[in-house]
């Protein structure tokens, strides 16, 4: 289990892996146990504040951005025109915040089962809920996997699944049942992409996703790979699922000519997220 010691360090056990990650840290800011999870606020000497779901680490002020950044824009400037997304988790509204960026997305609409999670949010990382009172965004507070059950057919460009791990609440966000009902809900050429672990030691876990999205009916995979200082093994993945053939519409233009600024992702970054390591290349299924 994670603990606080005499010391001032927070430090996230990964015991399957053998490994352990720390912060060191000033002060606890904010404790609070919701109907869903127990949330923690820790301000630390050198990433800004820490927010910490059951004891394991969501996102810190310092590098979210890559987390944030690599869900968000890949997908968007792999479809050609996203306009309605739909954003499942995500309760911290960062990735909400990226989305926003885009000129040709008309509608976001962003369902997290915790509300006190944005509440957090919005008091100890302001910076990524700049975008909450969009127009264009909504926000609802709710079951995202009744909510693609529930969703018109062929209604959504983009899904986003912006989950926590598959644990406690984010657990039936990764089984084909759930593939099942975002690919419906997608249009033709729609693509679904969800943060999926570390391939260096959730391989099986990301297997597993692959397989089910398979399953459910995507036509393609495409695993981006990532750095992500405070979780574990601080390398990253998401993967993209579409139902056409192919991802070989990235507009690589559009990328490089934004017309908005990003800390992180790039045309050049994009392309190289996709070069998969060989024993990637080798064990990854389907």
């Amino acid at each position: 289990m994670p603990e606080l010691n005499s010391q001032q360090w927070f430090t996230e056990i990964f015991a399957p892996s053998g490994s352990a990650f720390s912060l060191r840290t000033e002060q606890k800011l904010a404790e609070v146990q919701s109907p869903f999870q127990h949330i923690e606020i820790f301000k630390t000497t050198d990433f800004g504040n820490l927010m910490v779901i059951d004891g394991v680490i969501m996102l810190s002020t310092r590098d979210n951005f890559l987390y944030h950044e690599m869900l968000s824009h890949p997908v968007l400037f792999t479809h050609p025109d996203p306009q309605n997304v739909i954003i499942i988790g995500g309760g911290d509204c960062g990735t909400l915040r990226e989305v926003l960026k885009h000129r040709s997305v008309q509608q976001v609409t962003q369902i997290d089962i915790d509300e006190q999670v944005t509440r957090m949010a919005e008091r100890y990382f302001p910076e990524l809920c700049a975008s909450n009172q969009d127009p264009r965004a909504t926000l609802l507070f709710a079951d995202g996997i009744q909510y693609m059950r529930d969703a018109a057919p062929q209604s959504v460009d983009v899904v986003i699944v912006d989950s926590t791990d598959p644990i406690g609440p984010g657990e039936g966000l990764f089984n084909r049942a759930f593939y099942q009902s975002c690919f419906a809900a997608l249009k033709p050429g729609g693509i679904l992409v969800q943060q999926s672990e570390s391939p260096l030691i959730h391989l099986q876990l990301l297997n597993d996703m692959r397989v089910a999205m398979h399953d459910a009916g995507f036509a393609e995979l495409q695993t981006l790979q990532f750095p992500q200082m405070v979780y574990p093994s601080g390398w990253w993945t998401c993967t993209m699922a579409r139902k056409a053939q192919g991802f070989d519409g990235f507009r690589r233009e559009a990328a490089a000519n934004p017309g908005f600024a990003t800390e992180y992702y790039n045309a050049d970054i994009h392309q190289a997220s996709m070069a998969l390591p060989n024993f990637m290349r080798r064990e990854l299924k389907p």
